[in-house]
């Protein structure tokens, strides 16, 4: 009954969001990069943090979560939730008006210092870990919001991530409280109903891309501190592989990499070869549900994990990615 009311509360939301964006024009225009053509709503993903706000009042009034920053909970959701909205705020600013890469630098640094605190990071890990942590969380926070590009591609992959997190603490070992990871699900469904289409009603705008990166980070950091398993970063291994190796990709040809493009394999295949948006992001996902039932399954290769998934992974995306050229080219 509880998830139920939480849905009906999330439409709501959602569609009252739909008529301020009308209201006050946060809108996202096609520009030379898109790859949709047609003016739509920006900013849907401000669902996930409301999302979040429900979570804490249900935590609150009916499991007696502290109303107080505490050492004892743990995770301490109160860390957690300053960094979400404080990320989710210059995020959404960002959707509405272009901010400097410094001012968001910032602001990202201290969500992510919220997150490691969150996490216990600081305690846990040795100090020369820590920055490397940091690069870590900021590039997938950014990666995420590169990859965000194409109706559903990442609702459905978010979905998948948050599946696999949720069957993982259900049957294997728990490391936070299933609402935790059931909330931004539903969110995602919610959001998925306006996205998922041919025609999408709205997009995630930073404030969601960033958002639901951030959570999806903080529940494989606390499995991962968990379980020491660090085999769980092949979560993300399809939006990494096409990130580093567009990267990659953009510094041998001497481009600018902080200057937009359209050389994403998803861009490549939604742009220039015209395949059905949905149709990629369903690719997507899928390639990233085999990934993480072959991670949840597999108990005995320890660090041979990263290369056997990896390297397959990275053939089938030269194949993809030298096909799609051939194609655009004839």
């Amino acid at each position: 009954m509880n998830y139920i009311i939480l849905l009906i509360a999330l439409i709501l939301c959602i569609q009252l969001y739909f008529i301020i964006a009308k209201k006050f024009n946060i809108i996202d225009k096609p520009n030379e990069r898109s790859s949709h053509t047609q003016i739509t709503l920006r900013g849907g993903g401000i669902i996930f943090p409301i999302a979040f706000l429900l979570f804490m009042g249900y935590e609150i009034f009916f499991n007696n979560y502290p109303l107080y920053l505490s050492n004892n909970p743990m995770p301490n959701f109160w860390l957690f939730g300053l960094g979400l909205l404080l990320i989710c705020t210059i995020s959404f600013i960002d959707d509405i008006i272009d901010l400097s890469s410094k001012i968001r630098l910032i602001f990202h640094f201290i969500a992510v210092t919220l997150l490691m605190y969150c996490l216990n990071a600081f305690q846990l890990f040795p100090l020369w870990v820590i920055p490397l942590c940091y690069i870590l969380i900021v590039g997938i926070l950014n990666a995420y919001n590169f990859m965000d590009g194409i109706n559903g591609i990442s609702g459905l992959y978010s979905v998948v991530l948050l599946g696999s997190l949720w069957f993982v603490n259900e049957y294997l070992v728990e490391f936070v409280t299933p609402d935790f990871i059931i909330y931004p699900i539903i969110a995602a469904l919610v959001f998925l109903y306006f996205n998922f289409r041919k025609r999408a009603k709205c997009f995630l705008g930073d404030v969601g891309s960033m958002g639901i990166a951030f959570w999806i980070l903080a529940l494989l950091g606390l499995l991962i501190t968990k379980t020491g398993e660090l085999k769980y970063l092949l979560f993300l291994a399809v939006y990494g592989i096409d990130v580093i190796a567009t990267i990659e990709e953009r510094l041998r040809k001497k481009e600018n990499i902080l200057k937009p493009h359209r050389k994403h394999l998803y861009q490549l295949a939604a742009n220039e070869n015209k395949v059905d948006h949905r149709l990629i992001s369903f690719g997507y996902a899928f390639l990233q549900v085999l990934i993480c039932i072959f991670v949840i399954k597999e108990e005995r290769l320890g660090y041979l994990i990263f290369p056997i998934v990896a390297l397959p992974a990275i053939v089938l995306y030269i194949i993809l990615k030298y096909r799609l050229k051939n194609v655009e080219t004839m």
